[in-house]
């Protein structure tokens, strides 16, 4: 999706803008935000409040700088851990797979000895 600019950042007159602002709340402060889908920004606007507030309740902590950059790590450990995991993902897929049809022809020759025994 696209980056997100405050809406209070200036432009250039010439340059057509594209992108529409929307009104956010993150743990309390409200945000002007400018972006191609408003709808998808205030979904982000609402993952990133339930991270700081899940973070707030776990730490007890109310220093919204430090509850930000709390949920912005936890924000980049599941970026990252997912990240990992489709990248290894596919590789384990091709490696099961193999392993299972290596399994699955033992046990076809199995049952064919069986047969002709």
């Amino acid at each position: 999706m696209g980056v997100l600019i405050m809406a209070t950042a200036t432009k250039d007159s010439t340059v057509k803008d594209t992108q529409t602002g929307v009104r956010v709340e993150i743990f309390d402060q409200a945000y002007n935000l400018r972006g191609s889908d408003p709808e998808y920004i205030s979904k982000l606007a609402e993952y990133v409040d339930a991270k700081m507030r899940a973070v707030a309740e776990a730490t007890n902590t109310i220093d919204t700088v430090r509850l930000a950059v709390l949920a912005a790590l936890n924000i980049a450990d599941e970026y990252h851990l997912l990240k990992r995991t489709k990248d290894g993902g596919e590789v384990d897929y091709q490696k099961r797979a193999h392993l299972l049809a290596d399994a699955l022809d033992e046990v076809l020759r199995e049952n064919e000895t069986r047969k002709a025994g």
